[in-house]
């Protein structure tokens, strides 16, 4: 039985993918191995959201290259986005066999058969309709506790700084039933967290001769599977999420009470600059709107500091957003310029290096700030948590998260992994709940 080696980077729509190639693989006669020097495929499951992952990505490449050379008959491949974004120039290194983008991971049994030491192999045609729906991923996580399960592939919202329209292709959604199945079949080997995936989870919507299923009616059947059956999801777009989506998740104990949504500036000029397709009132609108219905639901973001032509106004209507907002936690990043964009194409990226870097230091201490004071506000609430393991700092100490997203570490005792534990928190850092 030959061994395949996959290092998967970028969100963790890429750790699904990463199930599901290695479940075509097998079709191939390749096992999943966690050693690099015994595999005989060693492949890299790519992102191309920003500059420094695919640097990351050539760094690695020469890693693997070194790794074929030790050993002629491996083969290296790149999948993902990287490989559908950069194609042809992959393959001129001489020193990658495989190039595969998102939508071709079907075809890596043939290509894998067809490639020789002068034929490296190459499919990164994009499709109106792959969801890999029939295809059972083979489970990466090492605790057996949390899943994931993509709903959707690809998006429509072509925001100007955004590469993913161009390398994962236009949005379809799955059939409900092969969600539900599979959601099933994870709680029924022993999984007591799905994650649900999307690039934009909220414009979920299925359709077949008889029905018609929405984000908020996908919610609510895998929801009912079972009520020890938690269920999360990402990423939600402040254009789509809707009221009903907000209710649904109100509805249900078992739906986790936290979103993540993706603010990216508080400016509304920059917004949209950005296609955001909503502005800074409509946020702020949706923001109360959650925490009317769901007043402890935990909220995260995403915000890029430094998009073409920011002023330093734009840069404090982000701050102040960010201030009133309150976010438990947040992506910070200085914008990085991606090839083949809106704005690469279009808009100067006209804001000097350290001018970004500025503006990103003052909006990761606010939020640091902001972190800290959400966390110490839950000292004295009891949470229930489900166990996830030990703390990485202490072995003695259990970890897990709160339905709010929250990280909690709480001793011990005879708490198992997979089990749920009602603590009462003590303390906190800007990051971590202290529990008993």
């Amino acid at each position: 039985m030959k061994k395949a080696y996959i290092e998967t980077y970028g969100c963790q729509m890429n750790v699904n993918d990463t199930e599901v190639i290695f479940a075509i693989l097998e079709k191939a006669g390749y096992v999943r191995t966690e050693v690099m020097q015994e595999a005989n495929l060693i492949m890299a499951n790519t992102c191309s959201i920003r500059d420094n992952a695919e640097q990351r990505i050539w760094g690695r490449l020469e890693v693997f290259a070194q790794e074929r050379k030790a050993r002629p008959d491996t083969l290296v491949g790149i999948v993902g986005c990287m490989a559908e974004r950069l194609k042809d120039k992959l393959l001129d290194t001489g020193k990658v066999d495989l190039v595969v983008g998102p939508d071709a991971y079907r075809s890596l049994p043939r290509l894998i058969a067809a490639i020789t030491p002068d034929n490296p192999q190459i499919d990164v045609l994009l499709s109106r309709d792959e969801t890999y729906a029939d295809i059972t991923p083979v489970r990466t996580d090492k605790n057996g506790i949390s899943a994931f399960i993509s709903i959707m592939r690809g998006c429509n919202n072509v925001c100007s700084y955004c590469v993913v329209p161009y390398t994962r292709g236009a949005e379809r959604s799955r059939d409900a039933h092969s969600i539900v199945r599979e959601a099933c079949d994870v709680y029924q080997r022993g999984y007591k967290e799905v994650t649900l995936l999307g690039q934009n989870v909220d414009s979920y919507l299925w359709k077949s001769a008889d029905e018609c299923v929405n984000f908020a009616g996908l919610l609510a059947r895998v929801a009912a599977i079972a009520p020890d059956l938690r269920v999360r999801f990402a990423t939600s777009h402040p254009k789509d999420i809707s009221d009903e989506v907000i209710e649904t998740m109100a509805a249900y104990p078992n739906i986790c009470k936290h979103i993540h949504l993706p603010v990216q500036s508080g400016s509304s000029r920059m917004l949209e600059k950005m296609r955001r397709k909503y502005d800074r009132e409509w946020y702020l609108e949706r923001v109360a709107k959650i925490r009317s219905i769901i007043p402890d639901c935990g909220l995260t973001t995403d915000v890029i500091a430094g998009f073409c032509s920011e002023t330093e106004e734009d840069h404090k209507d982000t701050l102040s957003l960010m201030e009133e907002v309150g976010f438990d936690w947040a992506f910070m990043f200085a914008y990085s310029e991606r090839p083949g964009t809106l704005a690469q194409r279009n808009y100067p990226d006209d804001v000097s290096p350290a001018e970004k870097n500025r503006r990103l230091n003052e909006i990761i201490a606010l939020q640091n700030r902001k972190s800290l004071e959400r966390y110490r506000a839950q000292i004295g609430k009891k949470l229930e948590v489900l166990v996830e393991g030990p703390s990485k700092r202490d072995p003695e100490q259990l970890c897990g998260r709160a339905s709010n997203n929250m990280m909690c570490v709480f001793p011990a005792l005879d708490r198992k992994p997979g089990t749920y534990a009602t603590v009462e928190v003590v303390d906190s850092t800007s990051a971590t709940l202290i529990c008993k």
